[in-house]
């Protein structure tokens, strides 16, 4: 199996090429980077959790050091709350007082915050110098790393303030899913899904299929899951840098999810949330009649095996309606709600109204089994109606056709 994969691409930002790269160890990262033409920084500055610091940035550092005399390390409190303006000015002072340059580096070593807000600090510090993610989660390894979205949370919304930067490397050490934590591993699981759904129904069947090896983290098998995440992210992000068209499309599952994130005061891990969007995405496509209803619930059961959640807990639906009109997928007043048509047939729809928008919120809060039940009853129902209508809409234009013939012999 490939061990390398490039992503490439180019518009108004400029042209980009750079390599992800699967190894089972950190010892390797200073061949890759020497690797890179034009990079020789002079000093190179570990950007991590306070988490993550204490697993991997020892291993790090040492295979950083043989690259560069002057390697620094810079630790930030774990979690969400950590992404911030606040945060990245602390690390633009300590940067300052180091006389970084634009010819320095930054590392990001860590999982989504990490890489969003180093990759940010890099944009933006001297008006940009390189960085390199080294992302030690499944949900960045899958999803976050790739791209060059960097940015921070503001008022509690998540992503408001950011910029396109891409990095120069994606290194990945296959084996720190070793020590990822049970509901951080969950969490990467719904970026995985996603992909799925919206790109890749080879790799939908395998979730299937091979379940019980991926939750036991068999790393042939996940080996397979990441790159084929991070094939459909590339050519995604080769196709659409700057989210102008069809990289919109990575965004299945976020409208909502991100409002239960908000809502939710961030105690439910992003994986989680998108999962549930995922979900409400799903539900209000069969509402449509896009995709069956027993789709939707094969769906559900998916997110189930890998120990997601299904019920957004005790949220408002009204609340979570509100949070989505604060989205940055907003366009002039008008969500951009991605749905499906069947798997791997994501599309972008700009005619999502509020109702539909509070019934598929309204499906995946709290309620009971029976509460659950009733909820997929009437999509089916929906569903028929919607099928019906369509058969005797197709039926009248029929006679209206054979009566008009009939009308000119």
């Amino acid at each position: 199996m490939a061990d390398q994969l490039t992503v490439a691409g180019g518009g108004k930002t400029g042209s980009f090429s750079y390599d992800i790269l699967w190894r089972d160890s950190f010892s390797a990262l200073g061949d890759a980077l020497r690797q890179i033409p034009d990079l020789r920084p002079g000093r190179i500055c570990i950007v991590s959790d306070s988490n993550v610091a204490e697993l991997y940035m020892a291993a790090v550092r040492r295979a950083l050091e043989a690259l560069s005399a002057s390697v620094c390390e810079w630790v930030f409190p774990a979690g969400e709350e950590s992404k911030t303006l606040a945060t990245v000015t602390e690390l633009y002072g300590f940067l300052i007082e180091r006389h970084f340059d634009r010819h320095d580096l930054l590392i990001a070593l860590g999982g989504g915050v990490t890489g969003d807000l180093t990759g940010f600090a890099a944009a933006t510090y001297l008006r940009g110098i390189d960085f390199v993610q080294i992302p030690t989660s499944l949900l960045a390894q899958v999803d976050s790393s790739i791209g060059g979205k960097t940015g921070v949370d503001m008022a509690m919304y998540k992503n408001m303030v950011g910029s396109f930067h891409q990095p120069r490397l994606v290194y990945m050490n296959t084996r720190v899913l070793e020590t990822l934590p049970d509901g951080q591993f969950a969490s990467g699981m719904g970026e995985v899904i996603k992909t799925a759904l919206l790109g890749d129904p080879a790799l939908y069947a395998a979730l299937q299929t091979e379940a019980e090896k991926i939750r036991e983290r068999d790393p042939d098998v996940m080996a397979g899951v990441i790159r084929a995440c991070c094939a459909v992210k590339a050519d995604i992000v080769a196709q659409d840098p700057t989210e102008k068209g069809v990289r919109a499309l990575l965004n299945l599952g976020h409208t909502l999810g991100h409002a239960i994130e908000k809502c939710r005061n961030y105690e439910l891990p992003h994986g989680q949330c998108v999962g549930l969007g995922l979900l409400a995405a799903a539900r209000l496509s069969a509402k449509r009649g896009l995709i069956p209803a027993d789709l939707a619930v094969q769906i559900r059961d998916l997110l189930q095996v890998y120990d997601l959640p299904v019920s957004a807990g005790d949220v408002s639906a009204q609340d979570l309606l509100l949070a989505t009109k604060s989205d940055k997928k907003m366009a002039d007043g008008q969500i951009r709600f991605i749905l499906l048509r069947g798997i791997g047939q994501a599309y972008v729809d700009k005619t999502v109204t509020d109702d539909e928008l509070l019934w598929a919120a309204a499906s995946v809060l709290s309620r009971s089994q029976t509460d659950t039940q009733e909820h997929e009853d009437m999509t089916q129902a929906d569903t028929k109606e919607h099928g019906d209508r369509s058969q005797a809409d197709t039926q009248k234009h029929d006679d209206r056709t054979q009566n008009t013939a009939a009308a000119g012999k």
